[in-house]
Parts: structure tokens; sequence; C-alpha cells
């Protein structure tokens, strides 16, 4: 935004303290100027407003959402209630700066970002340090090497409130303790530091241990972790809300050490900040003097104003990369301390991280078959669930899912120990869904694939998702030593009881598929009525597992037309094979990837998808997965994203259609 087009009109969501430093730091800020400011009752709202000569003072933070005239929003609520307003500010199409931590977690700050992304605004983490000149300055120190190689980092943001186990400091259900409050200044400048020592922005640290104290209200009250980054890199952060420590920034390099006294507030209405440098081969520190007439919360507005055109800021302030990241490490050192807020909880967190009812969205591309046994339609694309091992990722990701209009989801007895299932039991039974979901779950996976160990592992898995039935049950492997009809009686049995509505087979040769469903047609019973077998558009080379089985050669095509058997298959996608940055003749990294999908064949089956991808104006993937769903006989292809963007790119294949003659020329039989 430049000095001659008009001021970025501000409101202010949340009357607290923070509040009330930025709405100052705006009315000395070069671009901006504060228009409106809401909170949850009018009377605090009017108080701020006529302490802060803010013109307009909403009772609500949906009135201050609903005023026009109001381009930007400042997020200072408590941390939990972070991710709905931002959300809510996205779609009213207001431009986003989210006070720290941005979100609880990494997945409720993947759907504020993905928010943004969809409604095209501006989202930056309210980290000030990072946009005043002493943190560019630090930068550009570690660039020039100043010091030599950094090695270590000694980083500390602590302090001594009273308790008070109803304050935000200390209540768990506002995510309380320092590791949340302050602690996330040192995750970030440990990343900035680490990040400039290798030339980049910032950097991801290698592992994290840590420890802390839980005080009676489950919050924690003083908390110390270690962290190693590449090159060696270690760092040291301490934090707390109980305990006064050296609020100070450390770097400790082969040629000397960076002091700085003032990391985390320097010169917070303008003036003079330092940087202390001592080398080795200097007898005395230089004293390196950051000199601003700005006040820092307003240089912090004018970098929103200034980076609004990319939608995000650059380094050293916080990007969306840079803030996921961030959250990622915090998300690591609470996990080394047991430490999980209430609100993550599957008894609490019931409906979206957007608070609003959980419903599928006007105009979802979303596409239904049916599959005999289920009265239920069953959505063209199934969520895979044996990758979200927590609550907080799987709910994020289920309910972006379901909101798309996708309803069926896949897991098994094995997955992650038994633990995928029962994050998808939860999140069932929280937003009460059983009667609205397809639950397609496998057991008897070898070596207890036998009729005993179906009936003993299926009862687990019921157990686990809470559920008294399954819509789909899958063998996940088959063991040709027992006759098919063993199977078919055994998956019969529990048809009858109501345990299962359907059933099929995963992993399965066609011959023994139709010798099972020929054995039940002769004895009146009920036969498969899916089967989940690999297919793609790459062939598969060699198993993904022992045990494996695919269906893309033309002997399996031709059975599939003909039989109009639904396949329900896995690694649709080849696992990425088709993403041109993971699937290349001269990447070896991903061995396997390298193992299971790397030939000649393959290779040219994907420069095809690229180029038809060119054509229709598609990401090669979304070629991929549009030729399983184009195919001539019922597919409902598994997907397994780990984030909102995966399931987004996914479900651009829905609308892409494919001719036979394409279909053909794809897989390089024209």
């Amino acid at each position: 935004m430049s000095a001659n087009e008009t001021k970025l009109r501000w409101g202010i969501i949340g009357a607290g303290g923070i509040a009330k430093a930025f709405a100052k730091g705006v009315q000395h800020s070069k671009t901006g100027e504060m228009v409106a400011v809401g909170s949850r009752s009018q009377e605090k709202a009017d108080a701020f407003a006529k302490e802060l000569n803010i013109p307009r003072s909403y009772g609500s933070y949906e009135a201050l959402l609903a005023d026009k005239d109001v381009q930007a929003v400042y997020i200072a609520t408590p941390h939990p209630m972070h991710a709905e307003w931002a959300i809510k500010a996205a779609e009213a199409g207001k431009h986003i700066l989210c006070e720290k931590p941005a979100a609880l977690n990494y997945y409720e700050l993947m759907a504020m970002i993905e928010s943004a992304k969809d409604n095209n605004v501006f989202f930056m983490e309210a980290f000030m340090y990072r946009c005043h000149p002493q943190t560019r300055k630090l930068v550009e120190l570690l660039r020039e090497k100043v010091i030599g190689e950094v090695r270590v980092i000694q980083t500390a943001f602590s302090f001594h409130a009273g308790y008070n186990p109803e304050g935000r400091l200390f209540k768990n259900q506002l995510g309380g303790g320092g590791i949340l409050d302050v602690g996330c200044y040192c995750t970030s400048m440990c990343r900035l530091v680490a990040g400039a020592a290798l030339g980049k922005d910032f950097a991801e640290p290698v592992s994290v241990k840590g420890f802390g104290h839980l005080g009676a209200s489950n919050a924690d009250e003083w908390a110390v972790a270690t962290a190693k980054f590449d090159n060696d890199i270690v760092a040291t952060l301490a934090t707390g809300v109980a305990v006064n420590q050296e609020n100070v920034v450390r770097i400790f390099g082969t040629e000397g050490n960076i002091f700085i006294p003032s990391p985390w507030i320097p010169s917070r209405e303008g003036g003079a900040t330092k940087i202390i440098v001592k080398r080795n081969d200097e007898k005395e520190p230089r004293e390196i003097s950051i000199q601003t007439d700005e006040w820092l919360y307003g240089i912090e507005a004018d970098t929103v104003a200034e980076n609004l055109e990319a939608r995000q800021a650059k380094s050293p302030a916080m990007s969306w990369n840079d803030s996921m990241g961030n959250i990622r490490m915090l998300d690591m050192w609470r996990r080394e301390i047991d430490l999980v807020y209430e609100a993550e909880k599957p008894e609490v967190f019931t409906v979206p991280v957007h608070k609003h009812p959980l419903a599928v969205k006007a105009g979802c591309k979303m596409k239904y078959g049916t599959i005999a046994g289920l009265e239920k339609q069953v959505s063209r694309l199934v969520m895979g669930v044996d990758n979200q091992n927590t609550f907080p990722h799987a709910a994020v990701i289920f309910d972006d899912f379901f909101e798309r209009g996708g309803n069926c989801f896949d897991s098994a007895h094995i997955y992650g120990g038994g633990r995928c299932e029962q994050v998808l039991g939860q999140w069932v039974k929280s937003r009460n869904l059983r009667d609205k979901v397809v639950i397609l779950d496998k057991g008897a996976h070898t070596p207890f694939c036998d009729p005993v160990h179906l009936t003993r592992e299926l009862m687990v898995s019921l157990d686990r998702i809470q559920t008294d039935h399954l819509d789909i049950y899958m063998m996940h492997r088959d063991n040709p030593d027992i006759h098919v009809g063993e199977f078919i009686d055994v998956l019969n049995e529990h048809v009858k009881a109501g345990r299962i509505k359907a059933f099929g087979a995963s992993n399965w040769s066609i011959g023994r598929v139709k010798k099972a469903n020929a054995y039940a047609k002769r004895k009146g019973l009920a036969g498969f009525s899916a089967v989940s077998n690999n297919f793609s558009l790459a062939r598969m080379v060699n198993p993904v597992w022992d045990g494996c089985i695919a269906a893309s050669d033309p002997d399996s095509r031709k059975w599939f037309r003909k039989s109009q058997m639904p396949l329900m298959p896995w690694s649709s996608q080849a696992r990425g094979f088709f993403v041109p940055e993971r699937g290349r003749p001269d990447l070896k990294s991903d061995q396997s990837l390298v193992h299971c999908w790397y030939s000649d064949d393959n290779f040219q089956r994907q420069a095809r998808a690229i180029e038809l991808a060119k054509k229709k104006n598609v990401q090669p993937v979304t070629i991929a997965l549009a030729y399983v769903l184009c195919q001539p006989f019922p597919t409902f292809p598994l997907i397994g994203p780990r984030a909102i963007s995966e399931t987004k790119s996914s479900f651009e294949a829905l609308t892409c259609e494919l001719t036979p003659k394409e279909l053909k020329w794809l897989n390089l039989e024209i």
C-alpha cells in the first residue's frame, strides 16, 4: 500500500490489553487507521473505543465483521478462539493479523490459512518483533557469518504472574501456560536463527526434547526444550508463566557470539535498541545500535499493509509456512510434556474449528455411487484413515472432507496400532454422524487371515470405532490355504447378526474373488460387494507391501468392466508418482517410490499425464486420479491426504472428464 493510497482501515476483535497496545500502534503507523472495535459486550467495546478515540464500537464480533468499512482485523481473543474468528474474518473478506500463537495446534492453523487462500485475503501471525528492524539486522549479521558457523542458540521468555486458575495464563480451557503464550517466541527465534545460518528464511528442527511442570489447572507453568537443526545446530528454549528468567537471546558460533538484550519487545514506542557482537579475534564486544522513530506495533501494522498484494508477509515477518512450522514445533514441545488442551478433546471439539454447524457446502463437487448391500450413496472419493493419529488432525481433515461432500471413510484394524480406528470413531460420535457416513474397515491381515481371527478383530474394531456395525467390511489380505467358502460363511454370519452391511476383499486375486462369489451364489449367500486392490495409471512394478495385488493389468480391467464390480483402489495416485517434484528418474531419495513405480513405461505414462494436464489446465496428479474415476466400471478411489490442500487437489479430479480415447492414450494403448 503506497503512501498515496487510502489508509488501511482496521477493526479489532477483542478488547484486552494486547488489543489496546496494537490500537495505539496503528494510530502511530504510516499506513493504518483504527475505525472499529468489537467485544463480547457493548459496554466493554464502548469503553475501549472512548479511551482510544475509535469511532465505532460493537457488542459482538459478528457486528464488527459486518462493517463494510473495516478492511483488516486484528484478532486479539484468547488462543482457542483464534481459529474461529480468523476463518469468519476470511469469509467476510477481511485481511487478518492474528495474535500469536495463531492457533492451538498445527491443524487449526492449517484450516485458517486454507480459508485465507480460499477467500483471497492476507493472513499473518502477529509476532511484532519479527517486523522490527532489529530482527532484520540480526538476520543480516548471521548471513554475513560475523560469528562464523552457528553452533548453539539460547532463548528464554518467561515471567512470574500471580496464580489465577480462572485467568487465561493458567486455565487449560483457554490454552494457558508458557509454551503457547511466550514459548512461541523462543521457537520462532530459534527457527529464524537456524534458518539464517543455513541460508534460509527459517529452519525446522530435526528433533525436539522437552520437560516441564503442569500445575494444578493443567497448564504448563514452566518448561524447557532442546532442539536440533540441520548442520548440528542445537538450541535451548525456556519459558514459563510462574517463574522469572533472563529474557534474552544468545547465539554462539565458531568465531564468536551474539547477545540480544531485548529480543522480544525492542523499542516499544521508538528509540534505540542494540545487538552485541563479540568475535573471538577482538578484545572488546561491538555494540550495534538500531534506531527507529516508529512504534513497535505500528511497524507491524505497516508490514501488513505493505504486503497485502502478496497475501502474506516476507521474512523475517511471519509467512504462512513459517507460522505452520512454528506451531508444529510447539506441538512437538507439548507432546514431550503430555500437555493436551480441553478444546482439543473429542467431547469438547464437537464442531469444526470455524464453529459453524457441520454440513455439506452448497455447490460441492462430490459425485456418488452405489454398492450392493448399502442403502446409502457412497462418495466417489474415499477418505483414507491411516495417518491421522491425533483427534485434532482427524477432526480438521474429516470435517473438511465431509463439508466437500465426502461421506466414506476407510480404515483398518492394523492402522496406527488401532489409533486410527479410535479417532475415526471419536469423530463420528462427536459429530453425531453415524447415519450419514459410510465406514469401510478392514481386518484379517496376514498372519491373522482366518475366520477365527477375522471375527476377533472385527469385534475389536467395532469397539474402537464405537459402533454396532460397519457399512463395508473388507478382508485386508487373502489366505489361499483356506477355502473361500469358510470366509464367505463367517462373513454372512456377521451380516445376519447386523455387524456388517456389506463386505468385500482387499488384495485378493480376481480368480479367488470369482470363486468366492460363485460359492456364495450356490449357497444362496451374500458375496463380495466390492474389491479394494491397487489400481492407478501407473503400473505397480513391485508390491508396496507383501501380499499386495494390483488390478491395473488388461485382464483385470476387462473383468471389472464386464462384471461391473465396484473397485475401491488404494494408492490410486501411485503415492505421489505423478507429482513431478517427487517422481522423476533423477530423484531416488524416496526408495519406496522407486521400488514400486519407477519404470520406463510408467515414466511414459507420467509424460503423457503432464502433457494432457497442460491442455486441460490441471495438475498431472489430477489427470492420474481422473484416470481412475473415469473407468468404464464403478470406482471409488481411496485418497490419503495429510493436509487440506491435498484434499482440495484430489477433488479437482471429480470435474476432470476423460474420454475413452484419452484413457487409452494415457495408458499407452494407442
